[in-house]
């Protein structure tokens, strides 16, 4: 398995050979310039004592294990910072400048966790392991469900009677029964766009637009039979900035139907954005996910669909959270509602690229996962009218190794105590990706828990959050697959959504009797 010191000098290799000749090259490594300025200054000034790859030396520590004066950020900062004089660990205060400081540190905690920029672990294998995982409260092994699905799947969603929906991003909407047996595609959903790309300066990300999200039931489903699904909804000369163009643009869009013999009928929309606010955004970071309320709500999380001074401007839909009653009405309880100048569905803002999004029903709350840039990644508590920072502020710091303060170039002043911190801030970025709270009678030692998955980690947390305060974390596994969902079945059986190249995965928990 390569570290991330490894990627990273293959990178700066195949960079000094072709710079010249591939704009590709170039865009890599403007890309990730802090990436690769925060291995330099590890190697050339920390190494001889910690070792190239954390392993320690003769005259140093090695910085694999457990950290002696706490492993978060501040903690690595401080000590670098401050150094230890009793244990011979020089101060670096007056050697190195904060940004400086807060690279190396970035890069220590990157490279303790395994967690590649340069590639995501997108090429890390994906094997089921047979053992048994013992956690602090309940062992546990994966057993699979089904593992031949479409290499980019996004949501699954339990039935009542055992099967699981399946969304496909670029190819559609299946059933897939407990044995593993796939259905054939639902007529009739809306159309998913498979002309897939990539960026030069991210070659691992595959990019899109025209993708399926989340599917989800409503909470009476087995008296109405409503299915609500989010999608990016793609037209072609549909608004002046397409025409100009001449390329496609989209937007996300909620849509409610029912299945009826292996087609989608009845639909209708729940919510879709004004269509002068389509735009050539890819969805790679479009959200889209769904979660409902015990009062008659759903929500949806809209991603970065558009520039970046759009997250701040509640006139545009992008980088928000939505609410909307359940036929797509807008509830009079919302923070915007009283507006004609604003999307009045908005219930949060200031959003980068949700990924997870679910109401806790014991404490009535709403809470949402989202990806940070370098480090940052959030665990949030969405309170109504909250602004969550982006892109003014993070707890992370851009790839180019700067601090995210956007808001100067876009002429936006705000105060830090006007944005919303996370309860969890997860630094360095696991590429945090879907979450449950749990209520499964199976493993009651975790009710109330918070299991989060992550992509680029290919790990499943246990997080507990007590008074809206994070209180403990436990990496139930690390390194085996990127987890793009989690759901918990009416039984109790909580599922895994895998993405991997060679095919997408189903697997379930399976708790020691």
């Amino acid at each position: 398995m390569k570290t991330l010191r490894q990627y990273l000098k293959l990178a700066l290799l195949v960079i000094s050979i072709v710079l010249i000749n591939a704009p590709a090259a170039f865009a890599q490594a403007e890309a990730y310039s802090g990436v690769i300025s925060s291995m330099e200054l590890f190697q050339e000034n920390c190494a001889v004592c910690h070792g190239e790859n954390l392993e320690g030396a003769a005259q140093g520590t090695p910085l694999g294990g457990a950290f002696r004066h706490g492993d978060s950020m501040p903690d690595v900062i401080a000590s670098i910072s401050n150094g230890y004089e009793a244990s011979g660990m020089p101060d670096w205060q007056d050697t190195f400048s904060p940004e400086q400081i807060r690279s190396i540190a970035m890069y220590i905690l990157e490279t303790r966790a395994n967690l590649d920029y340069v590639t995501s672990n997108f090429d890390m294998p994906l094997a089921i392991p047979d053992g048994w995982f013992e956690s602090e409260l309940h062992p546990f092994r994966l057993q699979t469900v089904v593992d031949s699905l479409d290499p980019l799947p996004f949501s699954i969603e339990p039935l009542p009677d055992g099967r699981l929906l399946l969304t496909e991003k670029t190819r559609g909407v299946r059933i897939v029964d407990p044995d593993g047996d796939q259905s054939d595609f639902i007529r009739g959903t809306p159309q998913a766009y498979d002309d897939i790309y990539r960026l030069d300066s991210r070659l691992d990300i595959e990019r899109g637009m025209g993708w399926l999200f989340d599917v989800a039931l409503h909470p009476n489903y087995e008296e109405n039979g409503w299915i609500y699904l989010h999608f990016g909804d793609r037209c072609n000369d549909c608004n002046d900035r397409s025409r100009e163009s001449g390329r496609p643009v989209s937007m996300n869009k909620l849509v409610r139907g029912k299945i009826e013999d292996g087609e989608w009928i009845e639909e209708q929309t729940i919510w879709q954005a004004d269509m002068e606010d389509y735009n050539p955004s890819g969805d790679v970071a479009a959200g889209g996910r769904i979660a409902f309320d015990d009062a008659g709500h759903v929500y949806f999380t809209v991603g970065s669909k558009g520039p970046m001074g759009g997250i701040q401007d509640l006139s545009k839909p992008w980088g928000k959270t939505h609410r909307v009653n359940d036929d797509g009405s807008i509830p009079e309880g919302n923070p915007f509602a009283d507006r004609d100048d604003v999307y009045r569905s908005i219930y949060t803002y200031g959003h980068r690229s949700p990924q997870g999004l679910e109401f806790d029903f014991t404490n009535g709350e709403l809470w949402g996962t989202e990806h940070g840039p370098r480090g940052g990644d959030e665990v949030n508590r969405l309170v109504p009218g909250g602004n969550y920072g982006w892109p003014l502020y993070s707890l992370g710091i851009d790839y180019d190794g700067t601090p995210v303060e956007y808001g100067r170039d876009l002429g936006i002043a705000f105060e830090l105590s006007d944005i919303e911190q996370p309860v969890v801030d997860l630094t360095p970025s696991p590429a945090v990706s879907s979450f449950i709270i749990t209520t499964s009678e199976q493993f009651p030692e975790w009710k109330g828990d918070f299991l989060v998955g992550s992509l680029k980690a290919r790990s499943l947390f246990r997080i507990k959050i007590e008074d809206n305060r994070f209180v403990h974390q436990e990496t139930l596994f690390a390194g085996i697959g990127r987890i793009r969902d989690i759901e918990q079945g009416y039984n109790g059986d909580i599922y895994l959504l895998l993405e991997h190249g060679s095919g997408g995965q189903i697997v379930r928990l399976v708790p020691a009797e």
